[in-house]
C-alpha cells in the first residue's frame, strides 16, 4: 500500500494549494486501489473506491488498462462490488475513450454471455476512438457471422455515435467578461512560465489571468446560471500569439462544461471573442474543444459624409462603439440564424463565421478529433459492410472558380487533400481534410499532447507522416527540478510513439535543445508538404506550415490528417534596392509598416496566408521572414523560392538530416533516411524540369497584394510595445514599428537578447565581426549592458568552433554554457558581459530565463507580450522591443540606442544579411 500511502502524502500538500488531489495515471497506484476496494474493513475503501470511479484518467495510460481489466471481471461476474454494477461498470467503460477499454468492450461484445454481448455492443456503438486492431477484430468477427459485430458495423455505417448526440442548441445565453483590452496573447490566459504545469489541469488553471478575474468569472456563473461566460479582448483580437491548448484549456476550466462527471478537470465548450475575433492559430484550439470564437466588431472605423475613415494625429482611424459588452452585459447568440443579439433579441452583429457547418459538428460532438475518428470509421464500416456511407456528416466545402488560377496555398491543399471530389480543383474557403507530410511538438506544450494521444488511445505515429520531431529547446536554458521532471518523460513518450527526439531516453547521444522551428525547417524537404506543428512559430520557409495546439497536433501524429479551409492569400512582393548598411530584419519589419500604411491600419495579413516572392534567399534567411508572419497575425506563409535557391536549401537541410543520423538520433523506423531519400527525390524533381519550385499560376486570385519598397528603408527598425500608449489597445500589439531614429541616440537598453528562432548563422558572425571592429577601433570591448546570447542549434555551435568565431565569442564572454554541467537555476542577475547560453528559446520562451523587472530589452526575439520577457514593476513597465542583430549588439556596447551616425559607422564592412528581390523572368 506504499504506492497508495504517498498518493494520500500528495493529497495533503496540495490541500494546501487549495487543490483536489491529482487525477490518477499510475496503473499501480489503481491496482492499490483495487485491492483496498476488494478489502470490505479497510478504512480506505471508501475513497479508493471514489479515486478509482472518478479520478482515473481514461485512454492508453496504464491506470486506464487496470481500471478497464478490473471492470471487465465485474462485468463478466468474475469480481463482485457492491456500487458498481455491471452496468455501471459498462457506463465506465463507454468514459474512458478508447485503447483498454475498447478491447475490453470488444472482448465482452465477441464473448459467448449473449446477453452481455449485446449490453457491450450497444456501448460500442457510442465510441469513435478506434484503431485499424480494433477495426480489424470487428471485421474479421463480422466476416466469420458474429451478430453483435453486424450490427456494431452497421450502427457505425449510419455514425450513430454521432447521430443520436444532442444537438447545439438554437440559442445560447452568455454573459460578458472582458478580460483586457487590446490583442490578448494566449500569455494571459496560460502564462509560459507556468508551462511546467500544464498536464496538471486544476493546477494550471490557477495562472489564468489572476485570481480576482476567475473569483469574478465564478460570480458571474453564480448570477446567471442560465449563461455561459464569454471572454472578451476589447478592442482587440482574443489569442494571438499562440495556438496553447492550456490557454482553451483554462478557459473551459472556469468557464466551459465538464466533458464526463468520471473524468476531472477537462472541459470543453468554452466561448470567447474579440471586437477583432479570434486569432487564426486560437481559433483552431477552440474548435479542438468544440468551443465558439466569436468576432464581435463591436468597434467600428468613424467615416466622415464621404464614407472615408476618419484618421486621428497618430494615423489610425477613430474608431467609435457599435454596442457595449461592458463586463456582465447579457446577450444572445442566435445560434438557428448565427447571430448575436442583445437580452431582448436586437440583432448586434452576424456571427455566421462561428457557426460553419463544420464547425457545428465540433460543437456537437464536443471535439473536432471526435469528428475526424468518426469519420474514418464510418467509411471503415461501410466498405467492411459493402455498402454506401450515407451522407451525415457536412460534405468537404469545395470552392472551385472557373477559369481562376491557383495560389501557392492552393495548390499545396490540392496536393493533399483526402476524400475530396476526384478531378476537383479547389480554391480559398473550401474546407477538407488533408494529409500531414511533417509534425513537430515541443516541450512546454509536449506534455499535453502525450495525454491528447493517450486519451484518444493513440499508440503508434501514423504511417503517412513522412517525419515527426519532439523538441526540448523551450526548457533548455535551466535543467532544473521541474525539467528533470518532465523532460525525460515526455521523450520517452514520444520516442516510444515514433517521433525523432531532442534527448535520447537511453542516454545514448547528446541532449539536443535545437530550437523547433529550426529543426522542423531542417527536415522539411518537401515545397509541397504541410506541417503542423505545437507552436505559433511553426513557420517553416519550403512548404506551408500552421502553428497548432496540443490536441490537433496529437492527431496529426496519430492520423497523418488534419481538417481546416484553404485561407485566402495575401501577395507580397519587393522592388528597390536593400541600402548597404540595412539587415534583413529591418526588411521583415518594414513589410508590416508598409503594409498597414498601404492598407489605412487594416491589418489584411490577418487570418491570411502571405504569400511571399523572396525567392534569392537561402532557406535559413527566408526563415526569419516567415517565422515573423506569426507577429503579423498570418494564419501561415509560404516563401516562393527559385530553382537553384530552393535546390541549394535541400542540400543544406540533407547535410543537416545526415548530421543527426551521425549523433545517433536516427529510429528504428529510418525516419531521418527516408527524408534524405525524399530531399533527393525533390532535387531530382527540379533539375529534370518535372516539377519545378513552387509557384502561383499567373492568373491566381488574391485578397490583397503588398508592394514592399526596399529604396524606402534607410534605417534600422524596431517593434516597439509601445508600454505607454493612452490607449491601452495599442501596446503590446506588434504594429507599432520604428526607425532607430525614432528614439534619438537617448533610449536607455537594460539588457540585449540575441537568440531565439528569429537568428541564423549570419547573425553569429555579425556579433562576432562587430566585436573585432569594435576592438581593432577601441582597443577593447566594453559592455555597458549584458548581452544575451543563444545561437539556435548545436550545428551553428560546432560551425562557428570550426570557423574560429566561437572563440571571437568566447574572448569577451563572462559566461559559456556546459553541458556536462547545465544550470539548474534561472539566472536573476547580469553582469555587463556576454553570456554564451545553450542552444534553444532562452529569454524568448520566458519560463525560465527572464530579464529583470522593469527592463528595457532590445532582442532578436519574436515577443513583445507584456510579461513574457520582462515583468513590470509598481515603477516602470518592462519592455521587450524586437530589431536586427547588429542594433542589438551596438545598442548593448552603448547601453543606449544608437543614432545613425554611430549605426552607420559600426556596421561598415560588415557581412549583414543582404536580399535584393527576384528579377522578372
Amino acid at each position: 500500500m506504499s504506492i497508495y500511502l504517498d498518493y494520500l502524502a500528495e493529497i495533503d500538500s496540495r490541500k494546501v494549494q487549495g487543490l483536489a488531489p491529482k487525477p490518477i495515471d499510475d496503473g499501480a497506484l489503481v491496482a492499490e486501489l483495487i485491492t483496498l476496494i476488494q478489502d470490505a474493513g479497510s478504512e480506505h475503501r471508501a475513497d479508493a473506491l471514489k479515486f478509482f470511479i472518478y479520478n482515473t484518467l481514461p485512454g492508453t495510460t496504464s491506470a486506464a488498462g487496470v481500471k478497464a481489466d478490473f471492470l471487465k471481471k465485474i462485468v463478466l461476474g468474475d469480481v463482485t462490488v457492491a456500487e458498481i454494477t455491471p452496468a455501471f461498470a459498462l457506463e465506465l467503460l463507454s468514459h474512458m475513450k478508447g485503447g483498454p477499454s475498447i478491447a475490453v468492450l470488444l472482448d465482452i461484445a465477441l464473448g459467448d454471455d449473449a446477453a452481455l454481448a449485446v449490453q457491450a455492443g450497444e456501448v460500442l456503438k457510442t465510441q469513435v476512438f478506434l484503431y485499424d486492431a480494433d477495426m480489424f477484430r470487428l471485421r474479421d468477427a463480422f466476416a466469420a457471422g458474429n451478430a453483435v459485430a453486424k450490427d456494431v458495423l452497421e450502427s457505425y455505417a449510419k455514425a450513430e455515435f454521432f447521430t443520436k448526440l444532442p444537438e447545439v442548441e438554437d440559442e445560447i445565453k452568455v454573459v460578458t467578461f472582458i478580460a483586457g483590452e487590446g490583442d490578448i496573447s494566449t500569455d494571459l490566459l496560460s502564462p509560459g512560465n507556468q508551462a511546467h504545469s500544464r498536464s496538471d489541469r486544476e493546477l494550471h488553471g490557477l495562472c489564468m489571468i489572476s485570481p480576482e478575474a476567475q473569483q469574478e468569472i465564478v460570480a458571474l456563473k453564480a448570477q446567471h446560471p442560465d449563461a455561459r461566460v464569454m471572454l472578451i479582448a476589447e478592442k482587440g483580437t482574443m489569442g494571438v500569439g499562440s495556438s496553447r491548448m492550456s490557454g482553451v484549456n483554462n478557459v473551459a476550466l472556469w468557464a466551459g462544461k465538464q466533458q464526463s462527471p468520471y473524468v476531472p478537470f477537462v472541459n470543453y465548450a468554452p466561448v470567447v471573442a474579440g471586437t477583432n475575433g479570434i486569432s487564426p492559430i486560437f481559433a483552431t484550439t477552440v474548435d479542438v474543444t468544440g468551443g465558439i470564437g466569436l468576432n464581435l466588431k463591436n468597434w467600428v472605423k468613424k467615416t466622415d459624409g464621404e464614407g472615408k475613415a476618419i484618421i486621428n494625429n497618430d494615423g489610425n482611424p477613430v474608431l467609435e462603439e457599435a454596442f457595449s459588452v461592458a463586463t456582465g452585459t447579457v446577450l444572445k447568440i442566435d445560434v438557428k440564424n448565427k447571430k448575436l443579439t442583445d437580452e431582448a433579441g436586437k440583432e448586434l452583429v452576424d456571427v455566421a463565421a462561428a457557426f460553419t457547418p463544420q464547425k457545428m459538428e465540433f460543437m456537437k460532438a464536443g471535439s473536432s478529433y471526435a469528428i475526424v475518428f468518426g469519420k474514418k470509421l464510418q467509411t471503415f464500416a461501410a466498405e467492411t459492410l459493402g455498402i454506401e456511407a450515407p451522407k451525415v456528416f457536412a460534405p468537404n466545402k469545395e470552392i472551385t472558380v472557373d477559369d481562376q488560377g491557383l495560389t501557392a496555398v492552393e495548390k499545396i491543399f490540392n496536393r493533399n487533400a483526402v476524400g475530396v471530389t476526384p478531378g476537383k480543383i479547389l480554391h480559398a474557403g473550401s474546407d477538407v481534410r488533408v494529409k500531414v507530410n511533417i509534425v513537430g511538438s515541443q516541450d512546454t506544450t509536449g506534455l499535453m499532447t502525450a495525454q491528447e494521444l493517450e486519451a484518444m488511445a493513440a499508440t503508434v505515429i501514423s504511417p503517412l507522416v513522412d517525419g515527426a520531431y519532439q523538441s526540448g529547446c523551450h526548457t533548455a536554458s535551466v535543467w532544473d527540478k521541474k525539467a528533470q521532471a518532465n523532460i525525460p518523460k515526455l521523450m520517452s513518450f514520444m520516442n516510444n510513439f515514433g517521433l525523432i527526439t531532442a534527448r535520447d531516453p537511453k542516454g545514448v547521444y547528446h541532449a539536443m535543445t535545437d530550437v523547433i522551428h529550426k529543426v522542423l525547417n531542417d527536415i522539411t524537404v518537401d515545397d509541397w508538404a504541410i506541417i503542423i506543428g505545437g507552436d505559433s512559430h511553426t513557420r517553416m520557409s519550403k512548404g506551408v506550415a500552421f502553428g497548432a495546439d496540443s490536441g490537433t497536433v496529437a492527431l496529426a501524429l496519430a492520423t497523418g490528417e488534419a481538417t481546416m479551409p484553404i485561407p485566402q492569400s495575401v501577395k507580397v512582393t519587393f522592388k528597390g534596392q536593400m541600402a548597404p548598411y540595412m539587415d534583413f530584419r529591418d526588411v521583415v519589419h518594414a513589410t508590416q509598416a508598409q503594409m498597414l500604411h498601404q492598407f489605412a491600419g487594416e491589418n489584411v495579413f490577418q487570418g491570411r496566408i502571405i504569400e511571399v516572392h523572396i525567392g534569392t534567399l537561402l532557406a535559413d534567411q527566408a526563415f526569419t521572414f516567415t517565422d515573423w508572419t506569426a507577429e503579423m497575425k498570418a494564419k501561415a506563409s509560404i516563401c516562393i523560392s527559385q530553382d537553384e535557391t530552393l535546390i541549394e536549401s535541400l542540400e543544406i537541410a540533407k547535410s543537416r538530416i545526415q548530421i543527426m543520423i551521425d549523433k545517433g538520433m536516427e529510429n528504428a523506423a529510418g525516419t531521418l533516411r527516408g527524408l534524405i531519400a525524399l530531399a533527393d527525390k525533390r532535387i531530382a524533381e527540379i533539375r529534370s524540369g518535372e516539377k519545378p519550385a513552387l509557384s502561383p499560376d499567373a492568373n491566381a486570385k488574391y485578397y490583397a497584394e503588398v508592394v514592399v519598397d526596399l529604396d524606402q528603408i534607410d534605417e534600422p527598425m524596431i517593434a516597439d510595445p509601445d508600454v505607454n500608449n493612452a490607449d491601452v489597445s495599442k501596446r503590446y500589439t506588434h504594429d507599432t514599428i520604428r526607425p532607430v531614429s525614432y528614439y534619438g541616440g537617448t533610449k536607455k537598453v537594460d539588457l540585449g537578447f540575441i537568440g531565439s528562432c528569429m537568428v541564423h548563422k549570419g547573425d553569429m558572425k555579425i556579433l562576432a565581426q562587430m566585436l573585432k571592429n569594435i576592438e581593432a577601433a577601441e582597443g577593447k570591448v566594453e559592455f555597458k549592458a549584458p548581452l544575451v546570447v543563444a545561437p539556435p542549434t548545436y550545428n551553428i555551435v560546432d560551425e562557428l568552433k570550426a570557423e574560429g568565431d566561437w572563440d571571437v565569442l568566447k574572448k569577451y564572454a563572462g559566461f559559456e554554457f556546459d553541458d556536462s554541467h547545465p544550470k539548474n537555476a534561472a539566472r536573476t542577475e547580469y553582469e555587463n558581459t556576454l553570456y554564451l547560453e545553450r542552444p534553444g528559446c532562452n529569454l524568448c520562451m520566458g519560463n525560465q530565463e527572464k530579464a529583470a523587472k522593469g527592463d528595457t530589452v532590445l532582442a532578436t526575439s519574436t515577443r513583445l507580450f507584456q510579461g513574457r520577457v520582462v515583468e513590470d514593476t509598481a515603477e516602470k513597465k518592462g519592455e521587450s522591443l524586437l530589431a536586427s542583430t547588429p542594433l542589438v549588439v551596438l545598442s548593448t556596447i552603448l547601453g543606449r540606442t544608437p543614432n545613425m551616425d554611430e549605426y552607420k559607422k559600426a556596421v561598415v564592412g560588415i557581412d549583414l544579411t543582404k536580399f535584393a528581390p527576384p528579377k522578372a523572368a
